[in-house]
């Protein structure tokens, strides 16, 4: 992917539904070149096109997150990297940042072992023999490459792990972490309980929304791994809960 691609998909992201002339004055380029640059991201099933305006093709799609704030996305993968050791067996759950921690473990540490439940992921790194990846079996959503559902949970079972790492689509003050996805959230708790620390990765700008389904993870030690960008009254709620924040620089 091109880093006007990335670009591309940066915009259409924040903004939803963007003009295509818009779009092409401002990154400098042609409405025609502007124009293939969409049937490209379109065939790749990213974006689609539609009088006059590109919009994202499916919002749940990790692929097309990862280009989303790429450079912030990928600080916070190599700070959170740190925390695992080679011969590290660690779970990771679906999400753009995590995707980036198992490629930036794949590239830098020996025998690891990631237990995931997401599909995008196992096949993310399908290149690197270095690093096993153990797939969760469950209920398989689409949209998401993700499993989740009541197998989640028993497969999960099998392990205990010192540390999973998950994202997160928002936050709600006094209350935590919340996802979007119910089912996506259980599974999320299922890995959970077979862990000792939760370790959220996720962009600033995620601490403006909130979604629906509190991730609520008990009495697990939680650290969070962010950007600069994080508000001082922000990263004051988040401590008032006990979990410590990690800043990527």
């Amino acid at each position: 992917m091109s880093k006007r691609d990335g670009k591309i998909l940066e915009i259409v992201t924040a903004k939803k539904r963007v003009d295509v002339t818009s779009l092409a004055e401002r990154l400098g380029v042609s409405a025609v070149t502007m124009r293939k640059d969409l049937d490209a991201l379109q065939s790749k099933g990213l974006v689609v096109r539609e009088h006059g305006y590109a919009m994202l093709a499916n919002p749940n799609d990790v692929g097309g997150r990862l280009a989303y704030h790429y450079e912030e996305k990928r600080r916070i993968a190599r700070r959170a990297a740190e925390l695992v050791p080679d011969g590290a067996t660690i779970m990771v759950e679906n999400g753009s940042c995590c995707a980036l921690l198992v490629r930036e473990l794949a590239n830098t540490r020996e025998d690891v072992t990631v237990v995931t439940n997401s599909a995008f992921i196992a096949s993310y790194v399908r290149d690197v023999p270095s690093l096993s990846v153990v797939l969760l079996g469950g209920s398989y959503q689409r949209d998401s490459e993700v499993m989740v559902g009541p197998l989640v949970r028993t497969c999960a079972s099998e392990f205990y792990v010192d540390r999973l790492f998950v994202g997160t689509d928002g936050w709600i003050c006094g209350v935590g972490f919340t996802n979007a996805n119910q089912m996506r959230a259980d599974a999320v708790r299922s890995m959970a309980a077979s862990a000792t620390e939760v370790v959220v990765l996720t962009e600033s700008e995620k601490f403006g929304h909130h979604s629906a389904v509190p991730l609520r993870f008990e009495d697990k030690r939680i650290t969070l791994v962010t950007d600069a960008g994080i508000g001082d009254s922000q990263r004051t709620d988040v401590e008032s809960l006990g979990i410590e924040v990690l800043i990527a620089v």
